[in-house]
């Protein structure tokens, strides 16, 4: 079976297994999500062999360490996934839901009942994690999924993704109600986007060139998981140690993920008693500064920071810094430069705060607090598919409910349209 056949015959057992996922309980839903989190727990052993094929191959490539980092599942990394899939059950189930009613003159009822969006086709790299936290937040939502990772985690995505539809045969979920494209060839993904008949929405988690392409190549409709360029702005009225921990934590705690800092801004009344001191703490853990001319004339032993810089997401331990006017001059670089994923800033000046709120525009807006907190589970959502920097139809982390469209329920007694 030649790449664009066996692509089709996935989308169509999707759309049937979609079918039927829609019209399960969340019992039976929930049910099949323990069933998968003990078969993960059996199977350690099974996915770190596998998972160690892929980061001795990325080891080989010259893959930096960041994103070795993220390819990698030890045991602390396989049990979270467990309990990612638990967390998910444990998930108020919206599908069935109605919103809303109401009662219009001719004595119609109408009402939006909360639905599954019907198969969901995600495309993302390096992160196996993606895979169970994709499957679990799609089958709570009533959703099918067809998965197409990356091809550094492809002997990874395969036994996770094995391994949970062996737990499905055990259950009421379908087992086609999680696939793999099981090909690393771009032609595959290619094929898939063209699958409107089967696939009702398309998301990206990746680089800038992999949503690119699936944006400009897609005739489905495709929900953008974007990069994240986040900053955190020390204000002058900051409590300086509280800044130290906060962009101390957003940049070094796990820069190769999205979340983490990649420009701080500083405000130039607070420069001078700030930047030394947080530089050299930067630089204690391996931090290469870029700067900008006003912070090299604080800190001179820095590199100098290029108009690409204050566009890119670094996903290592880099950060560029610029010494600000005020909180205007930070506003104003963070919504042209940003990437409208995650931005803080750090005040104890309650009108400065409230500013930044309204006027940063960023999926995840954040006072006094790490930007490494936009995720899912630290929102309470359970799992998550990805951070949506797209407006519509869902904004920042996505879990279940994000997942789920609506339809328009009418009841009547036997009225007619005159």
């Amino acid at each position: 079976m030649d790449i664009k056949e066996e692509v089709l015959k996935i989308c169509k057992n999707a759309k049937k297994a979609s079918m039927i996922l829609a019209s399960l309980s969340s019992e039976e839903k929930n049910n099949a999500l323990f069933e998968m989190a003990k078969k993960i727990e059996k199977n350690a052993e099974r996915i770190k062999e596998e998972n160690r094929k892929d980061v001795e191959k990325a080891k080989k490539e010259g893959l930096s360490s960041a994103l070795i980092d993220r390819l990698t599942l030890n045991d602390k990394r396989i049990a979270s996934l467990s309990k990612s899939l638990k967390d998910v059950a444990s998930l108020e189930d919206p599908v069935g839901e109605i919103e809303k009613m109401w009662k219009r003159p001719n004595g119609l009822i109408i009402g939006r009942m909360v639905v599954p969006i019907g198969v969901i086709g995600i495309i993302y790299e390096s992160r196996p994690n993606v895979t169970v936290d994709a499957a679990a937040l799609c089958l709570k939502a009533g959703n099918a999924v067809i998965l197409r990772g990356g091809s550094e985690a492809f002997m990874s995505n395969c036994v996770l993704v094995d391994i949970l539809k062996e737990a499905l045969k055990k259950t009421k979920v379908p087992p086609e109600s999680v696939q793999l494209i099981r090909t690393t060839k771009r032609e595959a993904v290619n094929y898939m986007l063209k699958m409107n008949e089967y696939i009702d929405l398309i998301i990206p988690r990746g680089g800038e060139s992999l949503i690119k392409a699936v944006t400009e190549n897609s005739t489905i409709p495709v929900n953008k998981h974007y990069k994240g360029v986040c900053h955190t702005f020390v204000d002058s009225e900051a409590d300086l140690d509280m800044a130290e921990k906060i962009c101390f934590n957003a940049k070094v705690q796990r820069p190769g993920v999205c979340n983490a800092m990649e420009t701080l801004l500083v405000d130039k009344r607070i420069a001078e008693s700030f930047l030394p001191r947080m530089i050299e703490k930067f630089k204690k853990a391996g931090v290469e500064i870029r700067g900008d001319e006003k912070t090299k004339k604080i800190v001179p032993d820095i590199k100098d920071a290029t108009e690409d810089d204050w566009f890119c997401e670094y996903l290592d331990l880099i950060l560029s810094v610029k010494v600000v006017g005020g909180i205007e001059e930070a506003i104003e670089h963070i919504n042209y430069y940003g990437s409208h994923h995650s931005d803080a800033i750090i005040t104890q000046n309650y009108a400065k705060a409230k500013k930044f709120l309204q006027e940063v525009d960023s999926a995840a807006v954040y006072v006094n607090a790490s930007t490494r907190f936009t995720d899912g589970g630290e929102f309470g959502m359970g799992a998550e598919i990805g951070i949506s920097t797209d407006k519509l139809h869902a904004r920042g982390p996505m879990g279940v409910r994000e997942l789920t469209s609506c339809k328009f329920i009418i009841l009547g007694e036997g009225q007619i349209r005159e």
